[in-house]
């Protein structure tokens, strides 16, 4: 790249954040902030009694992401970040909330954090959205990765998520001003070399 480009992924659980950021990486050469998922002392809790942990989850995500933005601002060359930090206030916060995971106090006292932290923050030049049209399909991808914490998840838990994905390209669009590229993966396979091929060039296309 000519420039230093700030990309980031979004996406429903299991839909290929991961894979996709790494190929960025490999492929641009772009420096890559993973989800900090597998070091989060709260995600297992999170699983087994979301009433209880769904407020300290989020509050960790943030201050990792918001961690993630300020060391991206630092780094020379070009980054992909591993899941926005969009997501957690527009989608996971506002989701869980309406399950009854979060108090109406909790979801203001972590908007507030959100929106003080969020105003000092670099933003993305570019969110490239990994859209799943079936939870079923994702329910799938996440059972064949394995991470134990996860195999509690359903299906109808996914859905819900989905729905709040919906509107997610024109909030970050309208209210956070970063443009996003929406990529389906419901039947792309972007581990082999035509999805691959077929999502670099979307890639490149969006960021010129």
């Amino acid at each position: 790249m000519e420039k230093k480009v700030f990309i980031a992924l979004a996406g429903n659980i299991g839909c290929g954040k991961t894979t996709a950021a790494k190929i960025i990486s490999q492929k641009l050469g772009f420096e890559l902030f993973d989800e900090p998922v597998i070091d989060n002392r709260f995600l297992k809790l999170y699983y087994e009694n979301m009433n209880r942990w769904s407020f300290t989850l989020q509050m960790e995500f943030l201050i990792r992401r918001v961690e993630h933005h300020e060391l991206i601002d630092t780094v020379p060359k070009s980054c992909v970040q591993d899941r926005s930090l969009y997501e957690d206030p527009e989608i996971f916060a506002k989701y869980l909330h309406g399950l009854g995971h979060m108090t109406h106090d909790e979801l203001n006292l972590y908007f507030e954090y959100f929106e003080r932290l969020n105003s000092r923050l670099i933003k993305p030049d570019l969110i490239i959205y990994l859209k799943v049209d079936n939870a079923n399909v994702l329910l799938k991808r996440i059972r064949k990765r394995g991470r134990k914490e996860e195999q509690g998840i359903t299906s109808e838990f996914l859905e819900g998520l989905s729905g709040y994905y919906v509107t997610f390209p024109q909030v970050c669009k309208n209210k956070y001003k970063v443009p996003v590229l929406t990529f389906n993966v419901t039947e792309t396979d972007i581990r082999k070399n035509a999805g691959k091929e077929e999502f670099l060039a979307k890639v490149e296309k969006a960021l010129k």
